[in-house]
């Protein structure tokens, strides 16, 4: 199995599903027929996703979860696999950006961004890798950002988290190949209308950003990549429903 266009009756994993992209990202995927589940420790906001989702004809589940902590996250992707067969699609898209200023910020608030972030990447792809090993093929799809590769002042924790998720995809992608398995970061290729946004982004930039809805195509297309297609890039999703893929491998 290489390159879908059917992804019907396939499953999705997303984390940060219950709003903002993660659950236009959600929406997308149900809308092509794929089974779902679904993390974010929002847990009443998720069942009305579910809610949502059900009645579009998707097969939900719901999984609330810390991603901040080992052992919650690794139980969640536990069930997710028990549940459903192997992911067709892993998005890891759950993240926490809270500026502070190196003086500001204490280890606690540190490691609690950077486990969001990368801890519980490396988590929910080693749980995934195997079985889609066995499958044949698979795609994972980390949220990156400008932070993934530039340098921003007080984002102490986000900056190296994100940096360290394009670092697990340049070094996964070329260990997927191997298997057939697609390794990809995403960015927001405009500015987008989400809670984490809002508490972040100027005034200026909020007159520009867009529904995350318009983001959603590039991570349709992600979800039907294996390693013998588009790996080892990072996508720029456009509010258009096109996209940009820059090779990190190459660059």
């Amino acid at each position: 199995m290489t390159e879908t266009d059917d992804l019907r009756g396939q499953t999705a994993v997303i984390t940060g599903a219950a709003q903002g992209l993660g659950k236009a990202i959600a929406k997308a995927y149900a809308c092509a027929g794929m089974k779902l589940a679904l993390l974010d420790i929002r847990g009443d906001l998720l069942a009305q996703v579910c809610d949502e989702l059900a009645g579009l004809g998707a097969e939900t589940l719901a999984l609330p979860c810390d991603l901040s902590q080992a052992e919650p996250t690794q139980a969640a992707i536990d069930a997710a696999l028990q549940r459903f067969a192997a992911p067709r699609v892993l998005v890891h898209n759950a993240a926490l950006l809270i500026t502070r200023s190196m003086q500001q910020i204490t280890f606690a608030q540190w490691q609690h961004e950077i486990n969001i972030i990368l801890q519980a990447a490396f988590i929910l792809s080693k749980a995934c890798w195997q079985p889609m090993i066995d499958a044949g093929a698979g795609s994972i799809v980390y949220l990156s950002s400008g932070s993934g590769y530039r340098g921003f002042v007080e984002e102490v924790a986000y900056n190296p988290g994100k940096h360290g998720i394009e670092g697990l995809t340049k070094c996964l992608a070329l260990e997927g190949a191997a298997f057939n398995i697609a390794v990809n970061a995403a960015t927001p290729g405009a500015p987008i209308n989400t809670p984490m946004s809002d508490s972040n982004y100027t005034e200026e930039q909020k007159q520009h950003w867009v529904d995350p809805a318009l983001l959603a195509p590039a991570f349709v297309f992600l979800a039907r990549q294996a390693g013998s297609g588009l790996t080892g890039h990072r996508v720029a999703a456009r509010a258009d429903g096109s996209w940009d893929a820059l090779d990190l491998l190459e660059s």
